[in-house]
């Protein structure tokens, strides 16, 4: 995708979101948000990068799939089928979307194919994948097999008093054989700043991570199961993240470091906690600057 100017398109947008993250003491929301997005994450590596966008948001994600509709419904039933102890609401639509750049430079999406995207989610009971009719009519006319995974769950009213029928998303997964005893090997994938390392079996999680440790690895999140499989994440070999620094300026916090990667990984860490990047990473006499807003971080 051009990173020029805005864009304005009609797409599907899956909006995922954790259930009753306000409440959560914030050490479990940090946990859960990064389960969450390494779940994400794992899920989308199938859809190229040009074709999709993803917008956090504080205990959710939403993401808008450019070019395939069929690929948010691929990926919602994924998500669903890894969330193991997540307790996540989702919703499916296909509207409008403007994708722009915000204040901080980096490129999201907003419309109304976001919003009704969440307020499907909203509707939808722990566990639930819910499409909004629109998104049930486009993809159902595409195949067969896809219109038999829709059933008509409930009626939700538009702020117009009009109703809209949501559909629940039923898909049944043929059970799968464990892989044999020491011949699995964990998966290592990019997630921009970190690592994503995932496996059905721990062992072999914690035997990747030791090896990316002796490279120089930061562990982010521990191992930890994320539905039929463990995953952990860590930042890049090399990164040197443990060189960056973070001043502190009222809800103003400025990253410096020794690589942009470090740098980068560090805002990612405050992205976590809500804090959001104000322009560019930029370098100046061998140091990589960052200023973030983190006036939202830790609520």
């Amino acid at each position: 995708m051009a990173e020029s100017s805005s864009r304005t398109l009609a797409c599907s947008v899956l909006f995922v979101e954790l259930a009753g993250y306000a409440h959560l003491p914030a050490g479990e929301q940090l946990r859960q948000k990064r389960m969450l997005n390494a779940l994400l994450a794992q899920e989308l590596t199938q859809v190229p990068k040009p074709e999709r966008v993803v917008h956090d948001y504080e205990g959710a994600a939403a993401v808008a799939f450019l070019s395939d509709v069929e690929a948010g419904l691929v990926a919602g039933i994924g998500v669903q089928g890894g969330a193991g102890e997540l307790k996540l609401r989702m919703g499916l639509n296909f509207g409008t979307v403007h994708v722009v750049k915000d204040l901080g430079g980096q490129t999201t999406i907003v419309g109304d194919g976001v919003n009704d995207a969440q307020r499907v989610a909203g509707t939808a009971q722990v566990g639930q994948l819910l499409a909004s009719g629109g998104y049930r009519d486009i993809v159902s006319r595409l195949s067969p097999d896809h219109a038999a995974l829709f059933e008509i769950a409930a009626l939700r009213s538009d702020a117009q008093r009009r109703e809209h029928e949501l559909f629940l998303v039923r898909f049944d997964r043929p059970a799968q054989a464990a892989p044999a005893r020491g011949a699995e090997q964990a998966s290592v994938f990019d997630a921009g700043p970190h690592l994503i390392v995932s496996g059905y079996e721990r062992a072999t999680v914690q035997r990747a991570l030791d090896e990316l440790a002796a490279k120089g690895a930061r562990v982010v999140s521990p191992i930890s199961r994320v539905g039929d499989k463990w995953m952990a994440s860590c930042d890049h070999p090399g990164v040197r993240l443990g060189e960056c620094k973070v001043e502190k300026l009222g809800f103003t916090s400025i990253v410096t470091g020794p690589t942009r990667q470090a740098v980068a990984a560090k805002v990612a860490e405050l992205a976590e906690l809500g804090g959001r990047l104000q322009g560019e990473i930029e370098e100046e006499g061998g140091v990589w600057t960052a200023v973030c807003d983190t006036g939202g971080a830790g609520r």
